[in-house]
């Protein structure tokens, strides 16, 4: 095997030439020295049935008097501590734009939020995870404004274009423009801004700037994040005349950064963040050994969306069927919600473009609206779908089916999600049964705000306490899922996994432990129609003749000479098991 220092020679060859790399090794082994001093290194986190992340703005709750994070921090051990052991607290630090993602300052806390101890709290009793926005920085920075500042050692901190270059291969994933003139006091320009004039790109061909960012994710480590998330990693690396994305630098980089992390501490784990078809998205696992850890799974929110509008499984069903990492050692964060939208470009190749037309067309019937990309060639694509996930299950021609329907409906989804291989990934608003904020929209002038409400944890708390109202359903349902979801190993990450053909609208899955500790018939009815199941075991793994009973809501079924026979319920969820008692 080779050693630490020959990898990561290796990668900054390939990044920089040879003569480059060695000075920039010895900066970095200074670096990897400085942090390891005084970061206390970890075994690795083995991942289990009961790792589950939580999606969260530092102050998606707030309360009045109180600093936001104290009171996530609060509000997370009265009601989800004994469910969910992970949480990811979206950017916190001081912002300009995009609610976090436009980063001021990497090294501090927003002061509306709360401090680094606060932070360090919430890692002491979850485990924690920091965004790595190292894409770009704020055209508000002190690294930007250097660079305006013409001081020469931020001179080449940003990529700049002439401004007769030509950028048409490059990938938009925005319709906003590619290049953003500034004046610097080294006169006019052209700087890349790949999500906006305020977010400038970092230029990673200088491998100052490469050292900076991981002298910055070495101080996110320090201060107890145990899961760094990439954003935007797809687009690090500028290479004119090729797409700009997915590039074999951007590769490299991520596997330096893998490297690096792993010689400090092997417990940190990469997340990378890629919204592209499914097939670019896996690439980011690298040999499962040297990339990430763990790929945000984009195919999945639009793939069940399709399901629950058509109330037709087979695409979710044909392509969960192929679903696998490289090694055991990586896996998905299945998500379905998120403070974006519901991205479709993960689903491209498996539903056709009329198909994301009619998603999109049902989702502004709703009350929502529809993102776009520029394809480069004078016309669009569907990029995000802007709404609340639970209202985007609902059905125009049905408006009003009641809430217990609302949840139930909204749970099935959530359950499906729950049980496929992997680690789950719930957004806040989704775990509280939040609803579209159209308000937000109309005050911010940004789409995105429609799943990003600001809630007051009184009102929150409330409607909890209220049987009747659609947050104490689907919290209460949630906590139900992720406790039965934990006391099986059946749903284990490492468990596998095998798609059952059955009737259209009903998503089935088999999980069974490799460690022969049983099984989990997974059916979930994605429809409003009651569907009859004849189900043929001949080909699973299962017994004969077994009694078999439900996890999520205990009832006994029967498993006779190979043969299930059962009813299931619109919308309903059954997690079938050995019965041991």
């Amino acid at each position: 095997m080779p050693d630490q220092d020959s990898v990561l020679v290796g990668h900054l060859e390939f990044l920089y030439g040879e003569e480059q790399a060695r000075t920039t090794l010895s900066h970095l082994e200074d670096l990897v020295r400085s942090w390891s001093e005084r970061i206390e290194e970890r075994a690795p986190h083995p991942l289990t049935e009961k790792d589950v992340v939580l999606i969260t703005y530092g102050d998606s709750i707030h309360e009045s008097g109180e600093r936001p994070l104290e009171t996530l921090a609060d509000f997370l051990t009265r009601h989800v501590g004994d469910v969910v052991n992970t949480v990811h607290i979206l950017p916190f630090f001081p912002y300009s734009s995009d609610d976090g993602f436009s980063v001021v300052d990497y090294r501090a806390v927003d002061r509306s939020l709360g401090d680094w101890d606060d932070v360090r709290r919430i890692g002491s009793e979850l485990r924690l995870m920091i965004d790595g926005v190292i894409n770009h920085v704020s055209a508000e920075s002190d690294w930007f404004k250097a660079f305006l500042g013409d001081n020469p050692m931020y001179r080449e901190y940003f990529t700049v274009i002439g401004t007769d270059t030509d950028t048409a291969s490059v990938f938009r994933p925005r319709m906003s423009p590619l290049l953003t003139p500034v004046h610097t006091a080294a006169g006019p320009r052209l700087v890349w801004t790949t999500f906006g004039p305020d977010q400038v790109d970092l230029n990673y061909r200088n491998p100052a700037v490469l050292l900076a960012v991981i002298d910055t994710l070495l101080f996110y480590v320090a201060q107890g994040a145990r899961m760094i998330r990439l954003d935007a990693i797809a687009f690090i690396w500028k290479e004119l005349g090729t797409s700009c994305i997915h590039l074999p630098q951007t590769h490299r980089i991520i596997q330096l950064l893998r490297a690096v992390l792993d010689s400090v501490t092997p417990d940190v784990a990469i997340v990378t963040e890629t919204n592209v078809p499914h097939d670019e998205n896996v690439s980011y696992f690298g040999d499962g050994t040297n990339e990430a850890h763990m790929v945000y799974n984009f195919a999945l929110p639009p793939l069940m969306l399709h399901a629950f509008h058509t109330g037709n499984t087979r695409v979710l069903s044909s392509w969960a069927a192929d679903l696998d990492t490289p090694t055991d050692r990586t896996t998905f964060l299945n998500f379905l919600s998120s403070h974006d939208g519901i991205g479709v470009g993960g689903a491209r190749g498996m539903l056709a473009d009329d198909e994301m037309d009619q998603m999109a067309e049902r989702v502004e019937q709703l009350g929502g609206s529809v993102s776009h990309k520029d394809n480069g060639d004078g016309t669009q694509s569907v990029y995000e779908l802007n709404i609340n996930f639970l209202d985007a299950l609902e059905d125009p021609a049905l408006p009003d089916v009641g809430t217990a329907l609302v949840a139930r409906r909204f749970l099935a989804s959530q359950a499906i999600m729950l049980s496929l291989r992997g680690i789950p990934g719930i957004y806040v608003h989704s775990l509280l049964g939040s609803r579209s904020w159209s308000e937000g929209v109309d005050q911010s002038g940004n789409p995105r705000a429609i799943n990003r409400e600001k809630l007051s944890r009184e009102t929150i708390e409330a409607d909890l306490s209220n049987q009747d109202s659609l947050r104490h359903h689907v919290l209460r349902g949630y906590r139900h899922l992720l406790a039965r979801r934990a006391s099986h190993p059946a749903f284990s990450p490492e468990a596998d996994q095998y798609v059952i053909p059955v009737d259209a609208s009903v998503f089935a899955l088999l999980r069974v432990d490799r460690g022969d500790r049983g099984f989990v018939l997974c059916l979930h009815n994605v429809s409003l129609t009651e569907c009859s199941l004849h189900i043929d075991t001949t080909a699973m793994p299962l017994p004969e003749s077994i009694e078999l009973i439900d996890l999520v809501g205990g009832d006994l079924f029967l498993l006779e000479d190979r043969t299930l026979s059962l009813r299931i319920e619109p919308y309903q969820t059954l997690w079938l098991t050995e019965d041991t008692t």
